[in-house]
Parts: C-alpha cells; sequence; structure tokens
C-alpha cells in the first residue's frame, strides 16, 4: 500500500484497513481442519504469520519508498512511511513457511483462508482511495483520477481493486470447485506478482534497480515463491497410470 500518512491518522485509510484485516483474522478459516491439534497449531501459525506480515508490509515501505540501504535512514525511516501489501503477501508467505517447521505443521495450505484474502485486500485498497495514496503516473487517459493538487494519475489502487475483487470471486467459485485445492495462495502469490510488475510502470514509484522499482523486486519474489509453492502442492501423479502408446 505504501501510502504517507503524513498529516496523522487519517480515518478514512484506517478504518477500511482494519476491516479489511479483521475480516482476514475473524474469518473461520480453521472450520475445515478436523484434526484439534492441527486446528490449534493453524491459529498459532496464523497469528504469527500476521506479525510478519505486518513487518513485512513495512520493510518493503522502507525499501520501496525511502530507499534503504542505499539511502542511510535512521531508526525514524520506519514510521515515515505507511505499508506495502507486496510486502506484506511475500513476508507473510516466508514466516508460515519457516514457522511450520519447528510448529511440525502437516495440513496443507488452506483454502478458507486464500479464498477470502482478495476481499480483505480490496477492502484496504479502499482506505488508499479515500486518502489518494499508491498514486500512478500523470495520464489523460479516461480512467484517470484527480490528486489533492488537480494533476489526473492512473488510479492504481482502484486497479489493485477491482483486480483483487475478480481474484476473489474467482477463488470462491474455485474453493467450493475443489479446483487449485490447497494451492490458492500460491496462484495469488504469482497472479499477483505479475499484476504488480507491470502495474508498477503505471505508478509514481521511485527507481531501486535500474528500470526497477523495489516493489517490482518484490512482486519476482512472490511470483517465485508462488511457483515454489504450486510445484511443492501438485497433486501426485498416478504412478500405476500405465503410459501412453507411442
Amino acid at each position: 500500500m505504501a501510502a504517507r500518512l503524513e498529516n496523522g491518522f487519517h480515518a478514512g485509510y484506517v478504518v477500511p484497513v482494519l476491516a479489511g484485516l479483521l475480516l482476514a483474522a475473524l474469518f473461520p478459516s480453521s472450520r475445515g481442519i478436523a484434526d484439534p491439534v492441527e486446528r490449534s497449531k493453524y491459529r498459532w501459525l496464523q497469528s504469527l504469520t500476521l506479525i510478519g506480515a505486518l513487518v513485512g508490509a513495512k520493510f518493503a515501505a522502507v525499501v520501496g519508498d525511502l530507499g534503504w540501504p542505499f539511502e542511510p535512514l535512521g531508526p525514524e525511516a520506519f514510521f515515515l512511511v505507511g505499508r506495502s501489501i507486496t510486502g506484506a503477501l511475500l513476508f507473510g508467505f516466508l514466516t508460515a513457511e519457516l514457522l511450520k517447521i519447528p510448529f511440525d505443521y502437516r495440513t496443507p495450505p488452506n483454502d478458507r483462508f486464500a479464498m477470502i484474502l482478495p476481499f480483505s485486500i480490496a477492502i484496504g485498497r479502499v482506505g488508499c482511495l479515500f486518502v489518494g495514496c499508491c498514486g500512478g503516473r500523470p495520464t489523460d487517459s479516461l480512467l484517470a483520477l484527480p490528486d489533492d493538487h488537480g494533476v489526473m494519475r492512473h488510479p492504481t489502487a482502484l486497479y489493485d481493486l477491482l483486480f483483487h475483487l475478480a481474484l476473489g470471486v474467482a477463488f470462491v467459485a474455485m474453493q467450493r470447485r475443489g479446483v487449485m485445492k490447497h494451492r490458492l495462495f500460491a496462484l495469488h502469490l504469482v497472479l499477483y506478482g505479475t499484476f504488480r510488475f507491470f502495474v508498477e510502470f503505471l505508478r509514481d514509484s521511485r527507481l531501486y534497480v535500474g528500470p526497477l522499482s523495489a516493489y517490482q523486486l518484490f512482486s519476482v519474489a512472490m511470483i517465485a515463491c508462488g511457483i515454489w509453492s504450486l510445484r511443492r502442492h501438485a497433486p501426485a501423479r498416478d504412478a500405476s497410470a500405465a503410459p501412453l502408446a507411442a
């Protein structure tokens, strides 16, 4: 999200973001886990993953907006920027995968949580629209919206909101039909990583390495993690199936 709340508390931003977080946190995503021990582990993992996602969201914004570590920054820099959804998704995924080892958590990824997450992100993006953050580059496109200074810009927060609404609707249908079972979150990483990489060319983001922003680098990392998870949780092939005749 990378929203800069320069004037302090903005209810139009904070309320939708908190509503999105509450939706993801309070949705009964563990209902499909029958084993009570695994369900308890899942709830602990979910709580710790949220912490990892929040830290990652801030870290990505510090890197993407302020240019760390190329730019020397003091400890106050952590409070000068908002949050980045790319950092939240990437670091949330990494936190969950790493913690599965000490927790000895063996249950496959939870499609119910992956199904609701896009709606949570879309609600958060409403806050970005209210305060005018995450602005795009100036444009004369028919889709353009004015910023606080009357400059017409790509409404990249709106693009993101619409993407996640469409993804959420698709994931609901896929979860009900058992399509991409245990792989919806991995698919989210790949699809959003790809979407965000190209939308970054429309955003007014700071360049980090050559022509790329830090958010594009995070997007590439998301795609790589998603592909790894897709392959890891792909259904096993039936070894007993007879090979096709030549």
